[in-house]
């Protein structure tokens, strides 16, 4: 179950392992781009080349749904980057359901583990894969694998890298539970938890009296996408990436410094931003030089 590009990872992984894939539930055809056409999902696309089984569920309770994925007879479900399942999809096979989640649990509950993981300014973050229950995220923890964060990886970076090391925890994790040699951990809710909640406009606007750090983590925890933005000449400015300089300066948090050809940085409260590639509102996204040749 799972239906963008990182779940296509670990579908591959499961094939390429010989595992009998007996049916891929992924989200329904949505209309997308300027014509609205029907557009599948990255899940999807990958089970129609390999000719599986295809689910497409409006609604998880549908008891048409419901009936459909009983006679598949599966022994084991697994979920990635998917939606919430209710008790009645997650409780129905005899091995139940697994999920691979990009953190490392119980840190970064919730939708968005790999953006925050970066936001924050996490030096290393990792994979879990678990059984599921009822509390999102929490139930028991079967295997993880870690990997370093690097001070310039973007959270795009951080993804591509994780949905390779996912898919083959994964695979590790099913061997395991097929040959019975996996110990179910319980998660500790005694440390301090940070979440990961899901991404709104007002996470991706930039305030610029934050530390320079805070302000680059948040630029490259939201790049490619939605991306950090802040407003220049009352459009809206996304900055995809940039540099960071510590410096004291007297200028207010938020001052624009440019020389019109090669710079453009913005004032933080201990130094400054200077953003390399950038997109303002109604154009196309480029280079910092670029957008200073034309712009006025």
């Amino acid at each position: 179950m799972g239906t963008p590009e990182f779940a296509v990872a670990s579908l591959d992984a499961l094939v390429n392992a010989g595992y009998n894939i007996v049916g891929v539930v992924t989200a329904p055809d949505k209309p997308a781009g300027r014509g609205m056409k029907l557009t599948e999902s990255a899940v999807k696309k990958y089970a129609v080349e390999k000719g599986l089984h295809i689910l497409q569920p409006e609604k998880l309770k549908n008891p048409e749904f419901l009936e459909q994925l009983r006679s598949l007879n599966a022994d084991l479900q697994v979920v990635v980057a998917f939606r919430m399942l209710p008790e009645i999809v997650w409780n129905m096979p005899p091995m139940g359901t697994i999920n691979v989640h990009g953190s490392l649990l119980p840190q970064y509950r919730g939708a968005a583990p790999i953006n925050w993981a970066v936001i924050n300014g996490e030096k290393e973050t990792g994979v879990t894969t678990f059984k599921l229950q009822h509390e999102i995220d929490t139930g028991n923890i079967l295997l993880q694998d870690r990997f370093t964060i690097a001070e310039n990886d973007t959270a795009g970076e951080v993804h591509d890298r994780m949905k390779e090391i996912g898919a083959q925890l994964l695979v590790k994790t099913v061997d395991g539970l097929v040959n019975d040699s996996l110990k179910e951990i319980e998660q500790d809710n005694t440390t301090e938890l940070k979440h990961a909640p899901k991404i709104f406009t007002e996470t991706c606007k930039i305030d610029w009296s934050k530390s320079a750090d805070a302000v680059y983590n948040q630029i490259r925890g939201l790049c490619p996408y939605p991306a950090a933005f802040t407003q220049l000449d009352g459009k809206t400015l996304k900055i995809y990436s940039a540099k960071k300089e510590h410096s004291k300066h007297p200028d207010t948090p938020g001052t624009i410094c440019t020389d019109k050809k090669t710079f453009l940085k913005f004032a933080t409260a201990d130094g400054y931003i200077s953003v390399q590639e950038i997109q303002l509102e109604g154009k196309k996204r480029m280079g910092v030089e670029d957008f200073l040749r034309g712009y006025r």
